[in-house]
């Protein structure tokens, strides 16, 4: 099985320090689902954020890849670009491991294998986790986008009316892995504002009891 342009359907699946170790461990557990080769690397300060923010070990988070390597591993597969695969995600992505990417000095597997996506062409996508924003962090922003990298920023879209958190970090996560061509099954699909239903004469918010217009949901922009 192979993806879009012919490679393998295997990922690199890159966890850095910020927080939000959720997303990194649900894009796995999707794309386990979804019969998509992974390739984890976890760096030491995702080990703290992972015991901090989750119930999960860092062990039981390496077991959900197919393969999980050492940060330290420069050997390792995913740092040659003869490895073939569809790109790398890296979620969540600190501001270092941004600045370590935006400037190529690679001082771990991690951002390794990060610059290894960047020079094959390959699709490069970093799960942004940090505001406020220094000048610096947007300049770094728009170095990875000249380069062909995609910063992506775990922004809720609230259109779809999450009623859970795993409903806000679905959306994320299925979003993200949109951009490697892999249908999660997890994006809400924008089709158009729904149409406003008529009030009925019993509703409290008819023109019978009240002057208040029917809310719309607002659209994305």
């Amino acid at each position: 099985m192979s993806g879009q342009d012919g490679s393998p359907r295997r990922l690199v699946v890159g966890m850095s320090g910020a927080s939000g170790a959720i997303y990194g461990i649900r894009a796995l557990q999707v794309l386990a689902r979804q019969n998509v080769e992974t390739h984890l690397v976890v760096s030491k300060a995702a080990a703290l954020t992972i015991a901090m923010e989750t119930p999960m070990t860092v062990r039981e988070v390496r077991g959900l890849a197919d393969h999980a390597h050492a940060i330290n591993n420069v050997a390792a597969p995913v740092s040659s670009g003869s490895f073939q695969n569809m790109g790398m995600l890296i979620a969540p992505c600190s501001v270092r491991t941004l600045a370590e990417i935006a400037t190529g000095v690679t001082t771990t597997l991690l951002t390794r294998a990060a610059d290894v996506a960047l020079k094959e062409r390959r699709r490069l996508v970093l799960l942004l986790r940090e505001t406020p924003l220094t000048l610096t962090h947007i300049r770094n922003m728009a170095t990875v986008t000249e380069m062909g990298g995609i910063i992506a920023l775990p922004t809720p879209s609230f259109y779809t009316m999450p009623s859970t958190l795993d409903d806000i970090v679905d959306e994320t996560v299925g979003r993200v892995l949109d951009l490697f061509g892999i249908d999660s099954g997890l994006v809400h699909r924008w089709e158009g504002a729904p149409s406003p239903r008529a009030p009925r004469a019993d509703d409290p918010g008819s023109g019978a009891h009240t002057d208040a217009a029917v809310p719309i949901p607002a659209t994305p922009y």
